[in-house]
C-alpha cells in the first residue's frame, strides 16, 4: 500500500472511530446547521450495521439538522447508548428541545431500548427536559439504567417533570412485568432545590435499584436531604452517594447517618462542602463505625466540623480494609488537632488515605462551636467589622506620611464614584445586609438588598483594590440564577461594580485580570486560594460585561488564551465558556 494511501487510512480512521457496535464523533468540535451539514455523519449512520453506541458529545447541532440525524435513526432498533452530552454549544435556547423532540422520536420510531442517556452539559432548562418528557415516559427507556444529566440547568419546574416521568416509566414498564431498573442517576450543578430534590426522592422510592446518585450543587437544604436520606433506604444497592456542595445542616446529616445504617454496599460517600457540622459528622461516624465494610471514600471536607467530631470520624473508619481516601480538609481543627488526627490515622496505619489537611479554617476551639447558621453569619460579620476597626487604628498610630496622603487621596476619589446621593438617607446596621451577602452569597440574600442592592454592596467594597473588586464581582456572579429576576440582580450589580471601579484613574486591570484568572481556577497562585467552585455564573456575567464600553479591550485577548486552554475547571460549565469565548471573537 502507498504511504499516500496509509495517510488517507489514518485520516479517516482519526475522523471517525468506530469500536464494536459504537459509532464516535467525540470532540470533532462540528458545527452543523443544515441536513447538508450534517450528510458525512448521516452517512456514516445510515452505512452503519447493529448500531448499539453513538456519540456526538463535543459537537454543536442545529434543529435542521438534528432532524435529518433522527432520519438516519429512525431504524436503528438496535440502538442502546446515546452519549449526547455537550451538544448544543451556541445554541439559542428555544433550539434545542426542537432538536431533541426530533431525535427522542426517531428513537422511539425505531423501537430503540436505551440502556444509557447521556444529556450533560447541555443548556435546555425547564424546556429542555420538557421535550424528552415523552421519550423518558415510552418503552425506549423501560430498559434505561443510567441517565446523565449534569449541568443542564433544569431548575425546580424540570426536576418535578424529570421525576414525574421517571415515575410513570416505572409504573408503565411495572405493568408490563419488567420494571425499569435505573442504576444510575447523575444531576448535579442544576438548581434542584428542595423542591426538585423532593419530587426526584418520590421517584426514587419507587423504582428502587439504583447504585449511584450523584446531586451535586443543586441548592438543597435539608428537607430535600432528608426526602433523599428516606429514598435512599429503598434502593439497597447504593454504592456511590454524592451530594456535594449542598446544604446538609445536622438536620440532614443525621438523617443521612440513619439511612447509611441500613446501607451495606455503600463504596463511596461525598458530603464535602455540605455543612454538616460536628454533630453530624459524629452521627455519620457512628454509622461508619457500625457497618459499611465496603467503604472506599468517605468525604466530609469544609464542613464546620470541630476537631474531637473529625477524630471521630477517623476512628471509625479503623476496621475499613478498603478504605482508599478520608478527605477532613477545610475543618475546623487547628494545628493541634490537624496533628492529632494524623496520630490516628497513623496509629491505624492509614495515614496514606487521609487527604490533605492544608485547608483547615480554625483554631480547633471546640467552644466556638454555633449550631445556628444564623448567629454564625452574625459573628462572621463582627468579626469582619473588628478586623476593619483593627485596619483604621493601625492608620492612625502609622504617622501622616507620603503613603497614607496617597490613601486618603484614593479613599476620597473612590467616594466621590460611589456616592450618586447622600450617604445618609442609606443607613447601614451595625451588621450590615451587605455584608451578610458577602460573607455568604446566595440568590435570596442578594434579592432581600432590594433596589439599592449596587449601592450598598459597593459601599462594602474597597474599589481602589483590585483583589477586593475580585472577589466582590465573584461572590455576585455566583449567585447567578436562570430566573429573571435574580438574573437582573446578578448582571445589574456586577455592572455597576466593574464600571465604578474601572472609572478610577489607574486602576490596575492588569492586577485584576490576573486576581481573576486565579479566583477562578485558570491560573495557579503561590498562596493558597479558594477558588469558585461553579464557574457558570461568573462565565455567563463576564459574557455580558465586557460588551460594555468601559470594560477594557486590552484583558480580552489574556481572558481569552486562558478560556482555550484545557482545564477540569470548564467541565461543569462548557456552554457558558464556548458562548463567552464566541462573543469575545465578535467584539
Amino acid at each position: 500500500m502507498a504511504s499516500e494511501d496509509i495517510s488517507q487510512l489514518v485520516d479517516a480512521l482519526a475522523k471517525t472511530q468506530v469500536c464494536g457496535g459504537e459509532l464516535s464523533f467525540k470532540g470533532r468540535a462540528l458545527k452543523l446547521d443544515t441536513a447538508e451539514a450534517a450528510s458525512e455523519i448521516i452517512e456514516e449512520i445510515e452505512g452503519f450495521e447493529n448500531l448499539q453506541a453513538l456519540r456526538l458529545e463535543g459537537n454543536t447541532i442545529g434543529v435542521e439538522a438534528a432532524k435529518a440525524i433522527a432520519r438516519s435513526l429512525s431504524n436503528k432498533k438496535e440502538l442502546q447508548k446515546c452519549y449526547w452530552s455537550d451538544m448544543f454549544t451556541g445554541r439559542l435556547r428555544s433550539e434545542i428541545p426542537l432538536a431533541l423532540v426530533s431525535l427522542g422520536n426517531a428513537l422511539m420510531n425505531a423501537g430503540a431500548q436505551l440502556t444509557l442517556l447521556d444529556l450533560s452539559d447541555n443548556a435546555f432548562g425547564p424546556d429542555g427536559v420538557r421535550s424528552i418528557e415523552t421519550l423518558l415516559k415510552s418503552q425506549v427507556c423501560y430498559t434505561l439504567q443510567e441517565l446523565r444529566l449534569n449541568n443542564c440547568g433544569m431548575g425546580i419546574g424540570g426536576g418535578q417533570i424529570l421525576a414525574a416521568a421517571l415515575g410513570e416509566c416505572h409504573r408503565l414498564s411495572s405493568a408490563l412485568g419488567k420494571p425499569m431498573a435505573l442504576k444510575v442517576f447523575v444531576a448535579g450543578r442544576n438548581r434542584l432545590e428542595n423542591e426538585g430534590a423532593i419530587a426526584l426522592a418520590d421517584a426514587f422510592k419507587s423504582i428502587g435499584t439504583l447504585e449511584e446518585v450523584q446531586m451535586t450543587q443543586n441548592g438543597i437544604n435539608h428537607p430535600g436531604i432528608r426526602a433523599l436520606a428516606k429514598a435512599f433506604t429503598e434502593n439497597q444497592h447504593l454504592k456511590i452517594i454524592n451530594l456535594n456542595d449542598n446544604t446538609f445542616t445536622e438536620k440532614g446529616a443525621v438523617a443521612m447517618a440513619e439511612t447509611l445504617k441500613t446501607l451495606h454496599h455503600i463504596e463511596i460517600i461525598n458530603f464535602g462542602d455540605c455543612l454538616v457540622r460536628s454533630e453530624g459528622a459524629l452521627a455519620i461516624a457512628e454509622a461508619v463505625k457500625c457497618g459499611l465494610q465496603n467503604l472506599k471514600e468517605l468525604n466530609l471536607s469544609f464542613g464546620e466540623i470541630q476537631r474531637d467530631a473529625a477524630i471521630s470520624v477517623a476512628e471509625s473508619v479503623e476496621q475499613k480494609s478498603l478504605l482508599e481516601r478520608l478527605d477532613l480538609n477545610g475543618n475546623c481543627l487547628g494545628e493541634e488537632g490537624c496533628e492529632q488526627l494524623k496520630e490516628v490515622m497513623e496509629n491505624f496505619n492509614k495515614q496514606d488515605v487521609l487527604s490533605s489537611l492544608s485547608d483547615d479554617e480554625s483554631d480547633g476551639d471546640d467552644d466556638d462551636d454555633d449550631d445556628d447558621e444564623d448567629e454564625e453569619e452574625d459573628d462572621d460579620d463582627d468579626d469582619e467589622d473588628l478586623v476593619d476597626e483593627e485596619e483604621d487604628e493601625d492608620a492612625e498610630e502609622g504617622g501622616g506620611g507620603e503613603d497614607d496622603d496617597q490613601e486618603q487621596e484614593k479613599t476620597s476619589l473612590v467616594d466621590q464614584l460611589i456616592v450618586e446621593e447622600p450617604v445618609k438617607t442609606l443607613p447601614i446596621a451595625p451588621t450590615s445586609e451587605a455584608a451578610v451577602f458577602l460573607a455568604s452569597p446566595s440568590p435570596d440574600k442578594l434579592i432581600k438588598l432590594g433596589s439599592k442592592r449596587a449601592l450598598l454592596i459597593l459601599q462594602q467594597t474597597d474599589l481602589s483594590n483590585a483583589e477586593k473588586v475580585v472577589q466582590t464581582f465573584l461572590k455576585v456572579a455566583t449567585a447567578y440564577r436562570e430566573d429573571q429576576e435574580t438574573k437582573t440582580a446578578v448582571l445589574d450589580t456586577a455592572d455597576e461594580l466593574l464600571q465604578k471601579a474601572f472609572q478610577i484613574p489607574e486602576f490596575p486591570f492588569d492586577v485584576f485580570i490576573t486576581t481573576l484568572l486565579v479566583y477562578m481556577g485558570l491560573l495557579k497562585s503561590e498562596e493558597k486560594i479558594k477558588v469558585v467552585a461553579n464557574l457558570i455564573g461568573p462565565l455567563t456575567i463576564l459574557k455580558q460585561v465586557i460588551q460594555k464600553s468601559y470594560f477594557p479591550r486590552s484583558v480580552i485577548p489574556i481572558l481569552s488564551a486562558f478560556l482555550n486552554k484545557q482545564n477540569r475547571a470548564f467541565d461543569s460549565c462548557l456552554n457558558a465558556k464556548y458562548t463567552l469565548l464566541e462573543t469575545m471573537e465578535n467584539l
